[in-house]
């Protein structure tokens, strides 16, 4: 097939073709328009089946370009589904537990910096993961009192964690 037939071709048929791949794709002009291109590609590679000319070749563009979408969604169907946008460079690398140790003992450093009535509190509460009046029963103190040194502690630690680029987002 020649050059202008088949952009004769493309001018006549295009549009509404497109128009029936948006339909068939949800609206998902990336993938219609992909399907539009392998319709015009296979219409190149097969000149015979548009001998008639370009003004009859509809019917047989919209039945390979109706072909071409449902194999796009069995192949798409027999794959895993994607979760998101993210590539694989996005994603997260593995946890390092060297970088855990070292985490651990800045936090450790941060700790030993506060009040030991601040800090006997956070390790009793978030540490050992103590109930506040677990934590009050272990301290000698009451829980009133392990919730405002817990609320001050908090507040005092952030600015520490902070300093070492450890504190939450």
């Amino acid at each position: 097939m020649d050059r202008d037939t088949l952009a004769e071709f493309y001018r006549l048929h295009s549009s509404a073709l497109l128009r029936a791949l948006l339909r068939l794709t949800s609206g998902d002009r990336g993938k219609a328009e992909d399907m539009l291109q392998e319709t015009f590609l296979r219409a190149w590679q097969n000149p015979q089946a548009l001998v008639r000319g370009p003004e009859h070749g509809r019917p047989w563009l919209f039945t390979v370009a109706r072909r071409i979408a449902i194999d796009h969604f069995r192949t798409q169907s027999a794959r895993p589904k994607e979760l998101g946008d993210e590539t694989p460079e996005d994603r997260a690398a593995p946890d390092d537990p060297f970088e855990e140790i070292l985490s651990a003992h800045a936090i450790g450093d941060a700790l030993a910096e506060l009040a030991p009535h601040h800090r006997d509190v956070l390790v009793e509460l978030h540490l050992n993961d103590r109930s506040t009046a677990d934590a009050a029963a272990a301290l000698g103190i009451p829980p009133g009192t392990v919730k405002s040194r817990n609320f001050y502690a908090v507040r005092a630690l952030r600015p520490l964690l902070e300093q070492r680029d450890l504190a939450p987002a």
